[in-house]
């Protein structure tokens, strides 16, 4: 696995979990920005052929 990969995946991984947390804190604004910080990683990811669904099983 690459660097970029790599590191994808671990801002992908650090996300989700921060989204969980704004969610779970009843944090609408957080939970907001968290989940289009989310939308745009998986956009990239799939735009380079990174495979994400592991992470999300």
């Amino acid at each position: 696995m690459d660097a970029f990969t790599a590191g994808l995946l671990q801002r992908i991984r650090a996300t989700q979990s921060d989204l969980t947390r704004a969610r779970e804190t009843g944090d609408d604004f957080l939970a907001d920005v968290e989940q289009a910080e989310l939308d745009d990683l998986h956009r990239l990811a799939e735009e380079h052929g990174v495979k994400v669904s592991l992470l999300t099983a």
